[in-house]
Parts: C-alpha cells; sequence; structure tokens
C-alpha cells in the first residue's frame, strides 16, 4: 500500500482489497452500476445518516426537462440557502440513492435546502443530455424559490467529480442566462478533462482506490462518445473563457487522486481570470473520500469546510450590500 496514503485510507483500502471487487473498467455498465448501488447500500447499513426536517422526491415539470430531483431539508425555515447538487460517477453511474448520505450530511452541515439532480447518464444518453438537465434543473429551482421555500439569491452550484463538472458548466452557462445567477460553486474533485495527461493523472493512476487513469477513459468513452465533442467547454470546462463575473469558488481535491490536477489547474484558471476562489487540498485523501463518512475523518471536515465557505460567502455579500 502507497506510503503517502493516509492510514485511515490506507485502512480502508486494505479492507475493500479483501472483497476483491471488481474494477468499474473491468465491467459492464449495469454491473458497474449494480456494483456502487450496492457498496452505498453497505454504507447506510453502518453509519446513521442525519435526519431531515422532510425530504421530497419530484421533477422539475414541463419547461425544466422534467428532470427527476430529491429534495433535503434539514429545517423547515423558509428563504434558505439552496444547493443544487449533482453526483459523481463518471457521468456513467451512481444515482440519488448512492449519494443519499452524502447529500444529507452536506444539507445538515450548511444549513441548506439541497436539490440533488437525477440527470441523465451515458451510454443511452451520451453528451450533452447530463449538461441539459443540469441545467435546467438550477433554472427550476430558482424560477420555484417561494414554492420550494428557497431564496433563489443565495443558490450554490455543487458537485463532486462529474458533478463538479457539471456545477462548473452550470456556473458558465449561467453567466448567460437572464432568468436567474449562481451566487456560488463548491467543486470537489471536479473532472475539467477526462482526457487527462496530467501528472496526478500518471502518478495516481492505480494502487489508490477505485478510480484509476484506466477507469477515466473508461468513463470518457461511454458520456464523451464522439471524440470531436471532447474540446466543447461543456464537457470540457478548462476550455471555457472565464471571466471575473463568474461565481466565487470553493475547490476540494484529495492529495491521491487522478484528478487532484483537474481541480488544482481549474482554480488556478478562476483565479488568472479574477475569481475569488478557495481552494483546499487534503492530504493522503483519495478520491471519493468527501463521501466516506465515519470512515475517515477529514469527510466530515470537508463538508464543514464547505459549510464555512457558504456562511463567509453570504456574510460577504450582506456585508457589500449598502455601497453597491
Amino acid at each position: 500500500m502507497p506510503d503517502d496514503l493516509h492510514p485511515q485510507v490506507r485502512a480502508l483500502l486494505d479492507g475493500l482489497a479483501a472483497l476483491n471487487l471488481q474494477k468499474v473498467q473491468d465491467m459492464e455498465v449495469a454491473a458497474a452500476r449494480a456494483q456502487a448501488e450496492a457498496q452505498a447500500a453497505a454504507r447506510r447499513q453502518v453509519y446513521s445518516a442525519p435526519e431531515m426536517a422532510e425530504v421530497q422526491e419530484t421533477s422539475t415539470g414541463p419547461g425544466f426537462g422534467h428532470v427527476p430531483v430529491r429534495i433535503y431539508r434539514p429545517t423547515q425555515a423558509e428563504a434558505a440557502p439552496v444547493i443544487v447538487y449533482y453526483h459523481g460517477g463518471g457521468h456513467v453511474i451512481c444515482s440519488l440513492d448512492t449519494h443519499d448520505l452524502l447529500a444529507r450530511h452536506l444539507a445538515q452541515a450548511t444549513g441548506c435546502t439541497l436539490v440533488s439532480v437525477d440527470y441523465r447518464m451515458g451510454p443511452e444518453h451520451p453528451f450533452p443530455a447530463a449538461v441539459h438537465d443540469s441545467f435546467d434543473a438550477a433554472r427550476w429551482v430558482a424560477a420555484q424559490a417561494r414554492a420550494l421555500r428557497v431564496d433563489a439569491d443565495r443558490l450554490v452550484v455543487c458537485g463532486d467529480s462529474a458533478g463538479g463538472n457539471l456545477a462548473a458548466v452550470v456556473a458558465l452557462m449561467a453567466q448567460d442566462a437572464s432568468d436567474f445567477a449562481v451566487a456560488a460553486q463548491v467543486l470537489i474533485y471536479p473532472v475539467t478533462d477526462y482526457r487527462g495527461g496530467t501528472a496526478s493523472s500518471r502518478t495516481y493512476a492505480k494502487g489508490y482506490g477505485a478510480l484509476e487513469d484506466d477507469t477515466m477513459t473508461w468513463f470518457m468513452e461511454r458520456y464523451l462518445p464522439d471524440p470531436a465533442r471532447r474540446d466543447d467547454w461543456r464537457a470540457c470546462p478548462r476550455n471555457a473563457v472565464l471571466t471575473s463575473d463568474l461565481p466565487p469558488a470553493l475547490i476540494v481535491t484529495a492529495e491521491c487522486d487522478v484528478l487532484r490536477d483537474d481541480g488544482f489547474d481549474y482554480a488556478n484558471q478562476l483565479r488568472t481570470a479574477g475569481v475569488p476562489v478557495r481552494y483546499v487540498e487534503y492530504a493522503g485523501m483519495i478520491h471519493g473520500f468527501v463521501g466516506l463518512l465515519g470512515l475517515v475523518d477529514d469527510a466530515a471536515a470537508a463538508h464543514e469546510t464547505i459549510a464555512t465557505f457558504l456562511s463567509e460567502t453570504w456574510a460577504s455579500r450582506e456585508g457589500a450590500e449598502p455601497g453597491a
């Protein structure tokens, strides 16, 4: 086991190795999805999920793509800040259920209503279906803010891995939207270019958990089967023209992750464009650690980092209003 891993992660990976699970890239899509669901179900059996005041299953409705969503309300507060959340899974696997524990914990930690988005995935629905669903979901939340009892002026886009990719893209698309705005973006080890080629994609290509460099290729081939579309900034946000009008960003990465440099480099791109950025890297952590609540201490720590960032963002906005 590599020496740079945190002891808690090393113990976790030792336990997983004993299960002899198949690698995602060695499975058919249906089997990979089933394995992800089974692992998430096992996690829910051993970690007590935070209780919510309300959990609602609904969809975005006509005019907004009829995208299924799950709404988590940690309290019954009116006009609560709202997180529009996009789950990870390479735009191919995972679901609202695999990320249910993460969603509940993040809603509780931040005090935000959280809307988890069940966007369409490849290979059945390749790019750009997920982008359309993700943008429609954010538009719908803003448009239905009163009915949803949320504050459209404190709308956050957030996601992990593939979901971080979608959150970044929605923040970019919202610059040109006349009907809603994004107040902050939280990108958790985001994919900014499936083609890799970074130092971290080589250094952590194997032996650091389920996400390997070959796994990224497997995901890309199913989400972006047409090589000509892999340059599109909606698939590859690192190719977007960034401006200072983008919302402030928190980017969370894991040191021992093929996607570490994706997040690090995108943070620098945003800073260069004049966007306020907070970058936090967790030493010895692997891809997916933010969902490993109860197994690694830095999972809960990352949720608190997000909560602090959002609190500071709201305080900064309130302080700026009188002179705006």
